[in-house]
C-alpha cells in the first residue's frame, strides 16, 4: 500500500514579510502589522521614510501579526497594541494592507500548484497539499528512503521563493494533524518530516496546545487535571477522557494524542457566509455618532458586495453583529425573498436588522454577514421592501 503523505504549508510571519519585501530597511527590526492608515511611513525632513512607533499608538486596535525579532519581545498576533507598547515600545507599527497580501497569497497558491496539484485552502496563508502520488514518483536512496519526498517538498518551498521571495515552513507528515504540528516546529523556514515512529520522540514531548483543535479553555482544562504534554494526554485512558470531556472531544483528544487523523483534503469547499467587520477606536453613540456610523455600516457593505461579487454569489440573508459598551453581543437576520449582491440591496437589509436593536448603548464593533450564498442570477436582484418590525424609532438613525 502507498504510504500517504500530507503537507501543512505556512507562510512565514506572512503579513509582515510582505511588508518588509516594501520596507526592506526594516528587515531583521521589531515591526509590528495593525495600525490604520495614519501610521503609513511618511518622508522626514532628511527624504527618509519616517515610521511609527508602538509607544504613540492610542487606541484598542490588536496585532495581525508581528516580525519573529518583535515576538521576541513578547509581542504576538491578537495582542492589543496598547499592551503591546508596553512590551516593546520603539516597535515599528505599520497599517494593514489586505490588497497586497491577498496578492502574494494568490502568488504563493499558484506557485504551489504548478508543482503539486491537490491542495486544501486554509486561509491566507496556509494550505494542506496531498503528496501522496507524487511522492511515490520521487525515488529515495538506501540510506535515505524518503529523500525523494523531502526533495519534492524543497522544490515547492524554492518556487514559493521564486514567486513571491518569501520564505515558508512545511511539515510533512502521514495526515494532516500531525503536518500542520510539524510546520510550526522549524520556522520559519522549515522542513520537518515526522514519520509514525518518531511520535514519542517529537509530538509527544510538546505542549498539548500544539494539537490544533485544542484551544485555550480546553489547555488550561487539561493541564488542571495535570496534563500538560501531548504525552501525557496520550497515556490517559479514554473512558477518563470521554467522562471529562464529553463524547466526541474526549475521543479526539486520545486519537489525536496518538497521532491518529484520516482527514482527506479537500480541494474544493462552498462558503458558507461572508463577513466585514470592524472594531471602532472609541465607542460611538446611535444620536452622537450617527453620520460616522452610518458611512461605517455603508462602507462595510460595500466590501461584502465587492466579496460576492469576485465569488460570482449572491446572498438570501444578510445580517449584522453588533457589539456594545460592557462586550454584549446581537446578531439580527434578515432573510429576503430573493437573493442579493449589490452593495445597495446589502446596506438596506442590513438597515432593516438594525431597526429590529435596541441602540440605547454606545457601540464598539459593527459587523455585516451574507449567508444563503448561491451563484449570481443573471441580473441584479434588488431587496424586496420588508416591513420592518415598528419597535426602537432610535434605529432610524440608520436609514436603509
Amino acid at each position: 500500500m502507498t504510504p500517504r503523505w500530507i503537507a501543512h504549508l505556512d507562510m512565514d510571519a506572512f503579513y509582515a514579510s510582505v511588508e518588509l519585501l516594501r520596507y526592506p530597511q526594516l528587515k531583521g527590526l521589531p515591526v509590528v502589522i495593525g495600525g490604520r492608515r495614519e501610521h503609513q511611513p511618511q518622508p522626514g525632513p532628511d527624504g527618509q521614510l519616517q515610521f511609527a512607533r508602538l509607544k504613540d499608538y492610542t487606541g484598542r486596535g490588536v496585532i495581525t501579526t508581528a516580525t519573529y525579532a518583535a515576538r521576541a519581545f513578547g509581542v504576538r498576533s491578537g495582542l492589543g497594541l496598547m499592551k503591546a507598547a508596553q512590551l516593546s515600545p520603539d516597535c515599528i507599527l505599520l497599517p494593514v494592507d489586505f490588497e497586497a497580501y491577498r496578492a502574494a497569497s494568490r502568488r504563493f497558491k499558484a506557485a504551489v500548484r504548478e508543482i503539486a496539484p491537490v491542495i486544501e485552502d486554509r486561509g491566507i496563508d496556509e494550505i494542506y497539499i496531498d503528496l501522496t502520488e507524487l511522492a511515490a514518483q520521487r525515488e529515495g536512496v538506501a540510506h535515505d528512503p524518503l529523500g525523494g519526498l523531502k526533495q519534492l517538498a524543497q522544490d515547492i518551498k524554492n518556487n514559493v521563493r521564486g514567486a513571491t521571495q518569501l520564505t515558508c515552513s512545511i511539515g510533512l507528515a502521514p495526515n494532516k494533524l500531525l503536518a500542520k504540528i510539524a510546520s510550526e516546529l522549524d520556522k520559519p523556514d522549515g522542513l520537518t518530516l515526522i514519520r509514525p515512529e518518531d511520535l514519542t520522540v517529537r509530538i509527544w514531548p510538546l505542549s498539548v496546545r500544539a494539537i490544533n483543535g485544542v484551544g485555550p479553555k480546553a489547555a488550561e482544562r487539561l493541564e488542571s487535571l495535570g496534563i500538560h504534554t501531548i504525552g501525557a494526554l496520550a497515556a490517559c485512558d479514554p473512558a477518563w477522557l470521554i467522562q471529562r470531556f464529553g463524547k466526541a472531544y474526549g475521543a479526539w483528544l486520545h486519537e489525536s494524542a496518538h497521532g491518529r487523523d484520516d482527514r482527506p483534503v479537500i480541494t474544493h469547499s462552498e462558503s458558507v457566509s461572508i463577513s466585514h467587520e470592524t472594531t471602532f477606536e472609541r465607542d460611538l453613540h446611535a444620536v452622537r455618532d450617527k453620520a460616522e456610523l452610518g458611512r461605517i455600516l455603508t462602507s462595510l457593505c460595500e466590501a461584502l458586495a465587492q466579496d460576492l461579487a469576485k465569488k460570482k454569489l449572491a446572498a438570501r440573508t444578510i445580517g449584522i453583529k453588533l457589539r456594545f459598551e460592557g462586550f454584549k453581543t446581537v446578531t439580527r437576520d434578515q432573510t429576503l425573498d430573493a437573493p442579493v449582491f449589490e452593495a445597495r440591496a446589502i446596506r438596506h437589509a442590513a438597515g432593516l436588522c438594525l431597526k429590529r436593536v435596541d441602540l440605547s448603548l454606545r457601540l464598539r464593533l459593527m459587523g455585516v454577514r451574507a449567508s444563503g450564498l448561491q451563484a449570481t442570477p443573471l441580473q441584479s436582484v434588488r431587496s424586496p421592501l420588508v416591513k420592518p418590525r415598528p419597535r426602537i424609532s432610535i434605529a432610524d438613525l440608520f436609514d436603509p
